[in-house]
This record gives structure tokens, sequence and C-alpha cells, in this order.
């Protein structure tokens, strides 16, 4: 079973919410871009400049909103270093003032060899493993974080992610047919969560037709679309 979100009008409402959180928040920006795959892209998403107490505080409500939503049955979060920690850790709170109280955990890029010791911090991982990061953009990090936790002896079993780009993935300096997060559900068999996706994206810049900016904002990035989408 692979789920990306829940279905009908509260999933849209929550993900054009969420966009236009992220766009006043300065977080979601238009111009020209390039991404780590080497593409020009009309638009940018830099989950770091969620950088005060209030937005990082409705990003969390707005990650368990769209998890709780979901159905997405999970044990534990666990946050991949670096912005995979405080993001984990504000939706841990988050999920808890919700009535769901899990356990949190992230990992340190270099092992400790004194105190505690080793490379992960917090709640020892076990069960069903959530890892909550930004975006997904080649499925390295995602990678990395399920040996992590199969090496712990837990079970990785979803990723919720902020924003889904929907956009083909390089191999070898080659575009392919499906993007990171269809990969991650397809052939490593883990369920996606995402706040919002590029589609939500366009149609929150073609719902003010009357504004000649977005309007041309939404023309550059629907033909990004065209170009290096997938289908979902």
């Amino acid at each position: 079973m692979v789920t990306e979100s829940a279905q009908g009008p509260g999933r849209d409402r929550l993900a054009q919410e969420f966009v236009r959180f992220a766009v006043e928040s300065g977080v979601l920006r238009f111009g020209e871009f390039k991404t780590k795959a080497g593409r020009m892209s009309p638009y940018f998403f830099n989950a770091g400049l969620f950088d005060d107490g209030a937005k990082l505080g409705r990003l969390a409500q707005f990650y368990a909103q769209a998890l709780l939503a979901s159905g997405l049955q999970f044990d534990m979060v666990f946050g991949p270093a670096y912005k995979g920690i405080p993001l984990a850790a504000t939706v841990a709170v988050e999920l808890a003032r919700l009535g769901k109280n899990v356990p949190f955990a992230y990992n340190r890029k270099e092992a400790k060899d004194h105190g505690e010791g080793g490379t992960l911090v917090g709640a020892p991982l076990s069960g069903r493993v959530l890892i909550i990061d930004d975006v997904m953009s080649a499925g390295t990090a995602a990678r990395e974080s399920i040996a992590l936790i199969r090496a712990a002896g837990a079970t990785p079993h979803a990723i919720a992610i902020a924003l889904d780009r929907q956009e083909k993935a390089t191999e070898g300096g080659q575009d392919v047919e499906h993007s990171a997060v269809q990969y991650v559900q397809r052939e490593l068999g883990m369920q996606v969560c995402a706040i919002a996706k590029l589609a939500d994206l366009l149609q929150y810049l073609a719902a003010d037709g009357g504004d000649a900016q977005m309007h041309a904002h939404h023309e550059r990035v629907l033909a990004y679309r065209q170009r290096y989408g997938v289908d979902d």
C-alpha cells in the first residue's frame, strides 16, 4: 500500500493553505533556480527559511494535520541530520498536542566517541518508523535513513515531506520516468505523505487569474511541469 496524502476537500484545503503559508513566508519563491539535477527551475522551496518559532510551529501543524488525515500508522518519528532534526522534533510536539504522543529520535552526521557515543540520539529506534524531511530530490537521504533504521533493528515504514515536486528523477545524469517519491514508494515499498504537491502550487497560482505576476509564475511553472513532470 502506498499513500501520499488524504483525499478530498479537506486535503485540498490543507494543501492550499500550506502553499499560501510557504509563499507568504518567503520559503517558496519564484525566479530562476538551478536544481540538484542541473535543471533551471522557475520556483524554489527552501525549508531552512522557516526560521523562527512561529513559522516552525505552523509548519509542524501542517505536517501533523496531513499525517493524521492520511490515516498513516507509525510508532515513532525520526529526523535525519540536519534539516530533519528540527522538523521531526516540532512535529513530535504537535502530534502529542493533538493526542498522538510518539517517541522521537535523530542521527548525528559524525559518530560521538564519548558520553553515550554513537550516531543516534533520542528514543531507541523500534517498530514502524516515520522519517520526516522537507523535500525529496534524489532519494539519497531517504536511502541513508532507511539503512540506518534497518541497522538498528527497526522498520523504515513511511516518509513525510512538505512538498512533492512531482518531477522526474535522474540516474547517471539522465532523466528517468519516475520521481524520487515514486521510487521510494514502488521500489522501497514505503508510504509517502506530502503536505502539498506541485499540482497544488499550480492550483494556487491559477486561483487569482487577474494578477499578472501570478499568471506569469503559473505559465512558467506549468511549462516546467510539462517538461519534467511525472504522472501520479
